[in-house]
């Protein structure tokens, strides 16, 4: 069963799955429902698509931002984390984005992963309702952990996660920070600084 994390938590993914290989960053959200009959949704009250951006960020042992993997760029330059492409709506169940991360491909000296969703078109988080990011493992397709977030708010963009190695020990803190930028490179400075 998942681990529901807290704002803050976190777990060592050894010992939540052995043998972890690959795991996917699912990130999903939906629009805000607004209240209103048919004229509200003629004029703008029945709420709209979302197009938010999950982003993953790689960071060195030093804490210098190394690559980036977003909409513009789907695969790191080393090849080990691809993502899946851009939704520019929010619609649907399930993940909205993800990320694939092997991690055995990983160069040793990337160390820190950091998962951000920004809104490129400069809607806020006060738009955004059941926000999530969750953490699969890919090879047993057994979700290892669940962040869900429930802060809404006027920014545009969000610190999700970060998943890091230590003595080749992986473990994912849940973050849900709120930053401002509208690209995942306008995120990198707040990325940096939950490390």
């Amino acid at each position: 069963m998942a681990i529901s994390l807290s704002k803050g938590q976190t777990i060592s993914l050894a010992k939540e799955s052995a043998g972890l290989s690959k795991v996917r960053m699912g990130l999903g959200w939906d629009p805000v429902k607004k209240k209103g009959g048919f004229l509200a949704g003629l004029f703008g009250g029945g709420g709209g698509e979302i197009d938010l951006d999950a982003s993953c960020l790689l960071f060195d042992g030093g804490k210098q931002l190394v690559d980036i993997v977003w909409f513009r760029q789907l695969k790191s330059n080393d090849g080990a984390i691809v993502h899946s492409g851009d939704n520019l709506t929010g619609e649907g169940e399930g993940d909205d984005e993800s990320i694939t991360v092997e991690l055995e491909r990983l160069p040793a000296s990337i160390q820190t992963l950091v998962f951000t969703v920004n809104s490129f078109r400069g809607q806020t988080f006060d738009e955004v309702e059941n926000a999530f990011c969750r953490l699969v493992d890919e090879r047993a397709d057994k979700e290892i952990a669940r962040f869900t977030l429930t802060d809404q708010g006027a920014h545009t963009g969000v610190v999700m996660a970060v998943v890091s190695r230590a003595s080749g020990e992986w473990t994912m803190k849940a973050i849900g920070a709120p930053a401002n930028g509208r690209t995942a490179q306008d995120l990198a400075g707040a990325a940096a600084a939950h490390m």
